[in-house]
């Protein structure tokens, strides 16, 4: 396991045969689990611990299930995992889902009411909900909670992020994915990093107003660290850029209707 974290000095250390520790406070630790693929559309899959509970943070498609698997059995064994987050549908999101919950059936599916009502179609109907328009909140034993925002149109009308209290991490989702070959796991260089959002955003993200709609949501949040499903991490000091990002952004129905603004 990788032992620095993204609030120390010397940054996180990279393995693609390991899980690496980007947070540690008492019992609350976050992972990114590392997903080996060489793509540009690569996936990240995270993990929190805290206290008993153990969230899986986007834990992706059924083509890299056993390598998430392994990397979680390096922190604790797969049939403690607790829950899992589905920001949205999408196989590259949510498609293990049915894998995870052979693992352990009580496993809890935090997600939103447009979501829920799809995950059946991967083949399973039998699972726990918490229901993140319900319930924007979920409390954890150290005291710490992972608070649920909506994004709507961000790229789906259901699509969520995630905020934890005590990393002040943001798990965007497709916010603020990047496509990127020349892959690292933190954002070297925001300006250089903008072409490489733009190439998802600018065709998947719904319009500027829901990019704006969002920020607004967030703004005021105390946030240490973006972790998107796709790309790099954004760290504490390119959020204000990050955010900037989606208020200036162009994208989806701006771009494809764009005439009609004439």
């Amino acid at each position: 396991m990788q032992e620095a974290t993204l609030n120390s000095g010397a940054g996180p250390r990279v393995s693609l045969d390991h899980p690496t520790l980007l947070f540690s406070s008492g019992s609350h630790r976050v992972f990114w689990l590392g997903i080996t693929d060489e793509t540009a559309f690569r996936c990240n899959a995270y993990m929190v611990c805290d206290g008993d509970e153990a969230i899986l943070i986007d834990p992706g498609s059924k083509l890299f299930f056993s390598q998430v698997r392994e990397r979680v059995a390096q922190i604790l064994s797969p049939e403690q995992v607790s829950g899992m987050v589905l920001c949205h549908q999408d196989p590259d999101v949510a498609a293990s889902m049915t894998d995870w919950l052979d693992v352990n059936p009580e496993m809890r599916v935090c997600t939103s009411p447009r979501t829920r009502v799809l995950l059946p179609h991967f083949g399973r109907r039998d699972f726990q909900v918490h229901d993140t328009a319900e319930n924007p909140r979920l409390d954890l034993p150290s005291g710490a909670c992972l608070q649920f925002i909506d994004a709507p149109y961000l790229h789906s009308p259901g699509a969520f992020a995630t905020y934890d209290s005590a990393a002040r991490f943001l798990f965007s989702g497709d916010i603020w994915a990047a496509l990127d070959l020349d892959w690292s796991l933190t954002v070297p260089s925001f300006a250089e990093h903008i072409p490489k959002m733009d190439l998802f955003h600018l065709d998947y993200m719904g319009s500027n107003l829901a990019a704006r709609g969002f920020v607004k949501r967030i703004e005021d949040l105390a946030i240490d660290a973006i972790l998107p499903q796709h790309g790099s991490i954004i760290q504490a000091g390119d959020v204000p850029a990050a955010l900037d990002y989606l208020r200036e952004i162009r994208c989806g129905t701006d771009i494809v209707y764009a005439a009609l603004d004439d």
